[in-house]
C-alpha cells in the first residue's frame, strides 16, 4: 500500500513539474526531438479525438508558446495598482478554471493539470471534438477551431468573432502555424518514435 501511495505521489509531482519551453518553438520537429514524450502524447490525442498533431501544436503555440505555467499578464490601475489578471487561463492550453473543471469531470482525473503537456493536448482534443459535434467544425480546421476555442462553441455559433477583427487575424496566424507544422511533420515524422 505504501509503495502505491509513493508511486502516485511521484506520478503526480512529475506531472506538475514545469518544463522549460522548447528552444525552437517554430520548428515542430525540433520540439518533438527535445521532448519525445510530447510527440507520443500528441499522437495519442490524434488517435483518441481525431485532431491532427499539427493543429494541437499550433493552438498551444498561440496560447502559451509552450510555457507550462503561462498566465495572462497582471493588469494595473493607473499603471501602478495591481488589479489582477483578466482571466483564470493557465497552462499550455490557457484553459479557464470553469472549462477545466468541466473537462476533468468528463474526461480528466483529479490529477489532471493544466501545467502538464499531456493533459493540455488532451484538453485541446476534447474541446475540438466538442466543437465538431456541436458546430460541425472539422477537427483539422485550425482557423475555425481556434475561433471556437477563443470564443467558446456557443460564441462561435453566434459569430461573436465577427466583432473582433484582431481575433480573425490571430486565427489566420494559427492556421498558418498549423500548415507550417504540418509541412515540417511531413519531413520528419519517420524519425519520430511513437
Amino acid at each position: 500500500m505504501l509503495k502505491r501511495l509513493l508511486l502516485l505521489l511521484v506520478v503526480f509531482l512529475t506531472g506538475c513539474a514545469t518544463m522549460p519551453p522548447p528552444k525552437q518553438v517554430n520548428d515542430v520537429c525540433h520540439i518533438f526531438r527535445q521532448y519525445p514524450d510530447w510527440y507520443r502524447a500528441s499522437k495519442d490525442v490524434e488517435h483518441r479525438w481525431l485532431v491532427p498533431v499539427h493543429v494541437q501544436m499550433a493552438i498551444i503555440h498561440q496560447e502559451s508558446k509552450f510555457q507550462s505555467d503561462a498566465r495572462p499578464p497582471v493588469q494595473y490601475f493607473l499603471g501602478i495598482v495591481p488589479r489582477g489578471r483578466p482571466t483564470t487561463a493557465l497552462g499550455y492550453a490557457q484553459v479557464l478554471d470553469g472549462t477545466w473543471e468541466l473537462y476533468r469531470q468528463n474526461n480528466g482525473t483529479i490529477f489532471s493539470s493544466r501545467k502538464n503537456f499531456k493533459d493540455g493536448v488532451d484538453f485541446i482534443g476534447w474541446y475540438a471534438n466538442n466543437a465538431y459535434h456541436r458546430a460541425g467544425i472539422p477537427r483539422s480546421d485550425a482557423y475555425h477551431l481556434y475561433l471556437a476555442y477563443h470564443e467558446g462553441v456557443t460564441g462561435y455559433m453566434n459569430r461573436t468573432y465577427l466583432r473582433k477583427p484582431w481575433l480573425i487575424h490571430v486565427a489566420h496566424k494559427v492556421s498558418a502555424q498549423a500548415a507550417m507544422y504540418q509541412a515540417q511533420l511531413n519531413r520528419c515524422h519517420a524519425y519520430l518514435s511513437y
